[in-house]
């Protein structure tokens, strides 16, 4: 009987083996994943060839970015089908076509800006677009800070600083921003989801979750936001129940609509999650969830060889 994960009107079953690579190829670290409006999918991970595009069946169609990217870390298409591709180990935000022209470059390459002085980049994290074209980038592991550019590039404003008060920020690892401008991030290591106008000003957080690392909000007005959720890796609650790791579906005001988590989360098995780090829905509904499993594997399983059959994607069919 195949597993059905979630509830209400957001059930899902996953679809094992989804992603067909070329002989030879793996994921095991997936930074981000995007949907086009052909629902094409995009995973761009830490491998030899950091973008790969499947259909939504999972065909292989083509790859590109080798030789530019570091390590991969944020997706995020347009409504205009560019893509921006958040490179935290270079330090930069590019923006492509989805063939893989450059087309802009925010930042400088192997260049970071001293740990957390709040000057662009220190290991930024994600990028969103306001309703306008203005450019937010998330920032990072390296600083506690939002950056809003224009749309040629041009820095117009930052907000925030480590801590743990509203503003402040401990991990600021993915963003998104909403038809109406809002601005959401997901604020990890403070287990939050922050919300700002489009100039950075505080107005709520939504809580009960843990670690929140990869967002996605599909277009239209009161989105629902799809969450996934590390789980815990110290040795005092590792493999704790209720944690995750687990993806969660709230609605536009941060309550839990469903919850895709298996007994134990943990896990290679279909439906089990190692660290979901990238996360999008397609015109179907169908939901991709990347893990950053070989990065992730030995805060889970200390002591444990990673499987050969590692594969850090995952397709769930609505239901």
């Amino acid at each position: 009987m195949t597993d059905i994960l979630g509830s209400g009107d957001y059930r899902y079953v996953p679809i094992p083996g989804w992603a067909k690579l070329p002989p030879g190829w793996t994921i095991r670290d997936v930074g981000g994943i995007g949907v086009d409006a052909q629902d094409r999918i995009y995973v761009f991970h830490r491998g030899e060839h950091p973008m790969i595009v499947f259909d939504r069946d999972g065909n292989f169609l083509k790859s590109w970015g080798e030789g530019i990217f570091k390590r991969p870390h944020g997706v995020h298409i347009a409504a205009d089908q560019s893509i921006y591709l958040t490179d935290d180990g270079d330090h930069t935000v590019r923006k492509c076509t989805l063939d893989g022209k450059i087309l802009l470059e925010i930042g400088t390459p192997g260049t970071p800006a001293p740990k957390y002085s709040g000057m662009p980049f220190h290991r930024c994290t994600h990028t969103a677009l306001a309703p306008n074209g203005d450019i937010y980038v998330s920032d990072g592991y390296g600083n506690a800070r939002i950056h809003k550019y224009s749309p040629s590039g041009r820095h117009l404003m930052c907000w925030g600083e480590p801590g743990i008060d509203p503003g402040q920020f401990n991990v600021p690892h993915n963003i998104c921003c909403d038809p109406d401008g809002w601005v959401y991030v997901a604020d990890r290591e403070n287990h939050r989801i922050q919300i700002f106008d489009g100039n950075g000003r505080y107005e709520t957080q939504w809580n009960n979750l843990h670690r929140p690392s990869a967002m996605f909000m599909p277009p239209g007005r009161c989105p629902i936001c799809y969450v996934g959720e590390i789980g815990p890796y110290l040795s005092s609650n590792r493999g704790a129940p209720n944690l995750g790791p687990r993806v969660s579906i709230l609605d536009n005001n941060g309550a839990r609509l469903s919850r895709l988590q298996r007994t134990p989360s943990a896990g290679t098995e279909p439906g089990q999650f190692l660290s979901p780090h990238g996360i999008a829905v397609d015109a179907q509904g169908d939901l991709y969830v990347g893990d950053v499993g070989l990065t992730a594997w030995p805060s889970l399983f200390p002591g444990q060889p990673v499987p050969d059959d590692l594969c850090a994607i995952q397709k769930f069919r609505r239901v």
